[in-house]
C-alpha cells in the first residue's frame, strides 16, 4: 500500500502534467486560430478588390440564393 504522502505527491504531479498539457494545447489552438485569421484576412483583401457573387443552394429545398459582395474600391473602366 502506498503511503498517503506519496499518493498525494503522485496526484499533484499528475495534476501538474494535466495542467501543462492543457496549456500546451491551448497555445497550439491559439496559434492555429491566428494562422486561420491571417489566411481569411488575406483572402478577403484580395476578394474585396472586385465585386463577388456567390450562389448557394439550400440543401433542403434546392432554392438558389445569390449573395452579392461589393467592395469599397471603384473599378476602372476600359479606356
Amino acid at each position: 500500500m502506498v503511503p498517503k504522502d506519496r499518493a498525494d505527491s503522485v496526484k499533484q504531479v499528475n495534476q501538474d502534467l494535466n495542467v501543462s498539457q492543457v496549456i500546451r494545447r491551448l497555445d497550439m489552438l491559439d496559434e492555429r486560430l491566428d494562422n486561420m485569421d491571417s489566411i481569411v484576412t488575406s483572402l478577403v483583401e484580395r476578394v474585396m478588390g472586385r465585386p463577388l457573387v456567390m450562389e448557394v443552394s439550400c440543401p433542403h429545398c434546392g432554392q438558389t440564393v445569390q449573395i452579392n459582395v461589393t467592395s469599397g474600391v471603384r473599378l476602372r473602366g476600359r479606356e
